[in-house]
């Protein structure tokens, strides 16, 4: 059997499956709306319901694995509320305490940089909040690890809550070529 791989832009507001039995799910929005998917097709990791961008999806359970080990970056960009400070900033990239199934985890180091132009996506289906509540800031975050809203978890533990999340990049895929809610089938993903 040959495998199949896909690239696609989440929007806001889908889950990172394609169909549920859960009652209280029924009237989400799933990935199988988006596009007509092979048989047998699986998202490799997942953006919860409130993030956006770039999701791989397989049929390879192998490339799965490999992809959502802790050898693959993940690269997100990130609104946060308020002016993003160094001092935040460092302590972002050396590792910040934050609670992971009851317990607290300490995350690994990773990359973090600030975004002095603010990227170009589509504007979100629910509004962010603007100007007038305060001044938000964009940064650029890169973990090789995925913890339950992990980086959500990471910017408020430094006194910068998650206002946007997008992921841009898993390894060597990028978000380009894609327009919000776009499918595009990919030769290799690894």
């Amino acid at each position: 059997m040959e495998h199949r791989h896909f690239k696609l832009f989440k929007p806001y507001g889908y889950l990172s499956q394609f169909q549920t039995n859960a009652k209280h799910e029924r009237n989400k929005k799933f990935l199988g709306e988006l596009y007509d998917f092979p048989e047998g097709i699986m998202a490799i990791g997942r953006l919860d319901k409130d993030s956006e961008g770039l999701l791989l999806l397989t049929t390879d359970g192998k490339v799965s694995y490999e992809i959502t080990s802790s050898k693959t970056d993940k690269e997100y960009y990130v609104q946060v509320d308020g002016e993003i400070t160094n001092d935040a900033i460092l302590q972002l990239e050396q590792g910040v305490a934050i609670s992971y199934q009851s317990e607290t985890y300490l995350t690994k180091p990773c990359q973090v940089f600030q975004l002095y132009q603010n990227p170009d996506f589509p504007e979100r289906a629910k509004k962010i909040r603007d100007e007038r509540h305060g001044k938000t800031s964009w940064i650029s975050i890169t973990i090789n690890e995925g913890k339950f809203r992990q980086v959500r978890k990471m910017t408020a533990q430094v006194g910068f809550p998650t206002l946007r999340l997008v992921r841009v990049r898993v390894g060597k895929v990028t978000l380009e070529g894609l327009q919000m809610g776009d499918v595009k089938e990919l030769n290799d993903i690894t």
